[in-house]
């Protein structure tokens, strides 16, 4: 029953979700499956690792396909051979059992995630509007029958 809540919950969130915020979500996902690898490959669960390895290669092909050449050009590319770069890095630590190349990918990705974070309009703590946004709205409004 809980993981059912969770799930309509994500997936309300990816639907409300902004072109920039399922990329964020995307990098979020890839540096879990990452780190999960990374405890595994620890550990010495080679089924579990490869299984964590193969959802970051798949969350790293959806970030290609999500790259637009036309509007984004030199930079898409730049972006595209990254990726690939990263999965290479992705499957050499799957076949060597290796977790150097998993922390490799690691600090790529954060470096990256941070980038887009960047990106990213501010967005207020917990959804709630900016104090001095209120006031200005307030302002706008001062003649309707909702303030006062």
């Amino acid at each position: 029953m809980r993981k059912h809540g969770f799930q309509n919950y994500f997936n309300n969130e990816v639907l409300a979700a902004s072109p920039l915020k399922l990329i964020l979500m995307l990098y979020g996902a890839a540096l879990d499956s990452i780190a999960t690898a990374r405890r595994h490959v620890r550990r010495g669960e080679i089924r579990d690792r490869t299984r964590a390895i193969n959802r970051a290669i798949g969350i790293m092909s959806e970030l290609s396909r999500c790259l637009n050449y036309e509007a984004g050009g030199a930079l898409s590319r730049s972006l595209a051979n990254l990726y690939n770069y990263i999965v290479g890095l992705l499957i050499a630590a799957n076949t060597q059992q290796s977790e150097a190349p998993l922390a490799e990918a690691e600090a790529l990705l954060s470096t990256l995630g941070e980038a887009w974070k960047a990106c990213s309009p501010a967005t207020p703590e917990n959804g709630f509007p900016h104090p001095e946004a209120l006031a200005a709205g307030a302002e706008l409004h001062s003649g309707s029958s909702l303030v006062r």
